[in-house]
């Protein structure tokens, strides 16, 4: 059986008094995530470094009420919300299975800050009330951008967490950029100096009262 990748120093100091409960949720998703479809068979070995702490290094990003739009498993809601416990978080994931695993990390870690919404990010009910909205792994910009920038008020921000190839992703979605009138959007490096491979993060301001270009 693949071992759960040790945890690496920066960790302590990145959760610091709420280390205790990344090292559960880590310890979860080791035993249990790959049998309930959550991590593929190959994550364990790097499930701290590519994931956990790739996720908590944008954790002084957020503010607010924030949503996760296809939180999967937790990743980065349930972190975020364990890393933020100031911070509001609404988990938006549509998998029944997925949901109860995330319900039941919430309850097993006793995070009162985090609500579930069993729902596609289009079948959002509320309007754009959130402060700012995050993803992680789900789609490319030009997808993503339709999912998310709809739940999020005048003003707040888009905060995404993407791969290499983020940059690329701003170009091939210039006409959702300019529909959703995004403004200020750009990728900043998070983590670098503190982990091993800083996360790259694609922000961007919605500004509603903000003419659209066509």
């Amino acid at each position: 059986m693949t071992e759960l990748e040790q945890e690496p120093a920066a960790a302590a100091s990145l959760f610091g008094d709420r280390i205790e409960l990344a090292r559960q949720f880590a310890q979860a998703l080791a035993s249990h995530g790959e049998e309930r479809g959550l991590i593929g068979p190959l994550e364990l070995p790097r499930l701290w470094t590519r994931h956990v702490l790739n996720s908590v290094v944008a954790a002084p990003l957020f503010s607010g009420r924030v949503g996760d739009v296809g939180s999967g498993a937790g990743l980065p809601g349930i972190v975020l919300a364990i890393a933020r416990p100031d911070v509001h978080w609404v988990l938006i994931e549509p998998m029944e299975r997925r949901c109860i695993w995330l319900s039941e990390q919430v309850a097993a870690l006793e995070l009162d800050n985090v609500e579930i919404v069993r729902a596609r990010a289009e079948e959002w009910t509320e309007g754009p009330v959130l402060d700012q909205v995050t993803a992680r792994a789900v789609s490319a910009l030009r997808t993503l951008i339709p999912l998310t920038a709809p739940l999020v008020r005048d003003g707040g921000e888009l905060i995404l967490l993407k791969g290499a190839n983020a940059s690329n992703e701003i170009a091939a979605a210039e006409k959702q950029i300019r529909r959703f009138k995004l403004t200020d959007v750009r990728v900043e490096m998070v983590g670098e100096g503190v982990i091993s491979e800083p996360t790259r993060v694609l922000r961007a301001t919605v500004s509603r009262r903000h003419p659209a270009v066509e």
